[in-house]
């Protein structure tokens, strides 16, 4: 079950806790403080595309997962007044990140209680400028999330110049995470994704974040990676190709859930 509880390194800051897994970590006193690596990727996709166009676009983000809230509080720090709409189907956290986690009026901030294959088939075409998958049931990502059906019917909600930004995790020989990056590479014209060096070499568990779109600013990712607390690498075009291997994507007839990790400790939204 998840719960909230006080973050015991900070007094000001809250943890969504599935058993011993981190899943979320919020400070509601300053939303644009990001504690989670992989978070600070994701919202580094959002300042170099979306957060990026002029403020008299009115932008819509779409969440698959909404844990604590984290990302959706820092795009409406970010960028008030952008229309976001978070699918979650834990009525229960919800209900407990809003009695201890308030958002603040006027956010923007819609709350749907549905699992994200369900809610985002429910979406309109066209509908979306970004689409943020960052959803574990657990320790996984369900199988569901995993599909090149699912990345068909994303890409089918985004707008033109959209990107699908996910969070999927894996340990080498990273044969789950190389099948759901080739449902994401078989349905977007460029895909970008980035981890950690030591989970690119196969050391440690980890996290990839993946970007899906036309049009990425590939040297703006880099460069903000070069400025990353850890050593990180991004793979894209031919390289990743490589990297993939010819792995074939996961169809709805055969999609697993992402491997747990094997110790206790990581970061899960």
């Amino acid at each position: 079950m998840n719960r909230v509880v006080p973050a015991p390194d900070d007094r000001r800051a809250f943890m969504v806790m599935h058993g011993k897994t981190e899943q979320s970590w919020v400070d509601p006193t300053d939303p644009l403080r990001l504690e989670f690596e992989y978070v600070q990727r994701i919202a580094e996709v959002l300042d170099e595309t979306i957060l990026a166009r002029p403020l008299t676009e009115n932008l819509r983000v779409i969440h698959v997962g909404g844990g604590g809230l984290t990302l959706p509080r820092f795009v409406a720090a970010r960028r008030p007044r952008t229309s976001q709409v978070v699918l979650e189907p834990d009525e229960e956290l919800t209900t407990a990140v809003r009695e201890k986690l308030p958002l603040p009026r006027n956010s923007g901030i819609k709350v749907r209680p549905v699992d994200g294959r369900t809610g985002v088939a429910a979406l309109p075409s066209g509908c979306a400028d970004t689409v943020i998958i960052d959803a574990f049931a657990g320790a996984s990502v369900p199988p569901e999330l995993a599909t090149v059906e699912f990345f068909t019917e994303v890409a089918r909600t985004l707008r033109p110049g959209g990107q699908a930004v996910m969070n999927l995790t894996d340990s080498a020989p990273f044969g789950w995470a190389k099948r759901c990056l080739a449902g994401i590479v078989a349905t977007f014209g460029e895909v970008a994704v980035s981890a950690e060096v030591p989970v690119w070499k196969g050391r440690r568990f980890g996290n990839f974040v993946a970007v899906g779109g036309t049009d990425l600013p590939l040297q703006a990712f880099e460069r903000r990676l070069q400025r990353a607390g850890f050593p990180y690498r991004l793979l894209a075009g031919r390289d990743l190709s490589r990297w993939l291997a010819g792995s074939t994507p996961f169809t709805d007839d055969d999609a697993e859930g992402s491997p747990s990790p094997a110790w206790s400790r990581g970061w899960f939204s």
